[in-house]
């Protein structure tokens, strides 16, 4: 009878060989490869004479993103991918690595964005031939149509003096970043890293990393698809819902869903509305004890001058759970209540579903919360524009574990979150043999997730390839 009081005994010697640790990041570095995102960083950062001991700063650049994409947190943790040479070749020293990030100025870091937009075409057109398409967003248990970008803003606290770090509106210390990611994939477009006490409601910074994030979409869904911009209340400023606007000038269907201060104008529409109708739930079903109504023609005119034509405003009121933040006038209404406003026209969805569709916006807190365990939640240097370039390197890592799901896995970790994925994928133990003039990767037969890997490889080598 066996009893799980005891385990077998051990004897522990620090002399075996042909043993590799992170056989599942080695998939990761071959979808580098396979998309021409390696490459790209090596033309992206091919400054003549800046060679360091034989290492392409591209290639040093692009193996920090790898580190980071298997949950390393700083440059020495290089040092997991050069130990063992037999699975990702020979990998940079921690200096060398300090240096690549040097390299990366201004005009380096848009060269990189540019090399991150190439590889996504790629990746996407591998996607949409493997598997039909991208996938859509989802709201009230519908499919949004075309692309929703999801833009909001993050404090990453620093434990030490950093360029350009500061305090942040929440008393905290640290950086204040702002990220929009494409909710349709996961992936993370873009991101501005910014000081702590940047504002929240800044025109300028929104603007720049939306237009950031639409140059990394690829023209054949740039161009032709809807692209709905969501952003909880900091993005709303004229300035920038005008911006979004007028993109469609230059021929892109840009539509925005973004928060609303409740300011006393919108507060007495409030208390003159009297068509409120029950509330969708994430899943398109009633949701009981939540409401909403069209406010639009509630509000004085002025509400709306700056606004661009068609703005749409829409309320939601609903009982409030315990522990809610409530403000005076919610507090004597008995509602939490909440505005959006959207130009999404009339006939376009019944304001039930406009209304869902933007509280989708709060899945952007997961993809945060997923970068910060992926190199966004701490910064390594105290100069700013080596952090600003390991921000880069978080997203091309994120992008990796993305792609990575789209286009080789199925299942719960096709869904799965980094961490899930570090742990049941990438950190997987594999012994190394020779043989037929072939490297051979062997997986343990019992790992429960052994073939899951072995499949990945196997999609990774049929993926087409891009004409050259």
């Amino acid at each position: 009878m066996q009893t799980t009081l005891s385990r077998p005994k051990l004897v522990v010697t620090a002399d075996g060989r042909g043993v590799a640790g992170r056989a599942g990041t080695r998939l990761l570095a071959d979808l580098a490869d396979t998309t021409g995102l390696t490459s790209g960083f090596g033309d992206a950062l091919a400054v003549a004479g800046r060679r360091s001991g034989g290492h392409d700063p591209g290639r040093v650049a692009l193996d920090l993103a790898l580190t980071i994409a298997d949950g390393g947190r700083a440059i020495t943790d290089l040092g997991v991918l050069r130990a063992q040479p037999e699975l990702f070749g020979p990998v940079a020293s921690d200096s060398t690595g300090w240096r690549a990030l040097e390299l990366i100025d201004a005009a380096a870091l848009g060269r990189l964005r540019a090399a991150r937009a190439a590889a996504r075409e790629v990746a996407w057109a591998q996607l949409c031939e493997t598997r039909g398409g991208l996938p859509a967003s989802t709201a009230g248990g519908r499919d949004v149509p075309g692309l929703v970008l999801d833009i909001d803003a993050t404090i990453v606290i620093t434990h030490s003096e950093k360029e350009h770090a500061s305090p942040t509106w929440k008393k905290s210390f640290g950086y204040y970043p702002l990220l929009c990611f494409l909710d349709n994939t996961r992936e993370a477009l873009a991101a501005l890293l910014r000081p702590g006490r940047a504002g929240s409601n800044t025109a300028a910074d929104h603007i720049t990393v939306l237009d950031m994030a639409l140059t990394q979409i690829p023209d054949a869904h740039r161009h032709g698809t809807d692209i709905l911009v969501r952003t909880d209340a900091a993005g709303h400023t004229t300035a920038f819902l005008h911006h979004i606007r007028d993109l469609r000038e230059h021929g892109l269907s840009t539509y925005f869903s973004v928060g609303v201060p409740i300011t006393a104008p919108i507060r007495d529409g409030l208390v003159h509305a009297s068509a409120w109708i029950d509330a969708l739930d994430t899943d398109g079903e009633l949701r009981d004890g939540a409401q909403v109504v069209e406010l639009t023609h509630l509000v004085t005119g002025h509400v709306l001058a700056g606004y661009p034509a068609g703005t749409r405003l829409i309320a939601r009121r609903e009982r409030p759970h315990p522990g809610a933040q409530l403000d005076l006038f919610d507090t004597v209404e008995g509602w939490r209540h909440q505005v959006i406003a959207t130009d999404t026209p009339v006939g376009a969805g019944s304001i039930q579903y406009l209304e869902v569709r933007h509280r989708a916006h709060a899945r952007v807190e997961d993809r945060i919360r997923c970068a910060k365990a992926t190199g966004l939640g701490r910064f390594p240097s105290r100069l700013f524009a080596i952090n600003a370039a390991w921000l880069e390197l978080a997203l091309t890592g994120c992008d990796l574990l993305t792609w990575t799901q789209h286009l080789l896995l199925d299942g719960e970790l096709a869904r799965a979150e980094p961490r899930r994925m570090r742990y049941q994928l990438l950190h997987v133990a594999a012994r190394i043999t020779r043989g037929a003039r072939r490297i051979h990767l062997r997986i343990h037969a019992t790992w429960p997730w052994a073939s899951e890997l072995a499949t990945a490889f196997a999609r990774l080598d049929a993926l087409p390839r891009p004409a050259t």
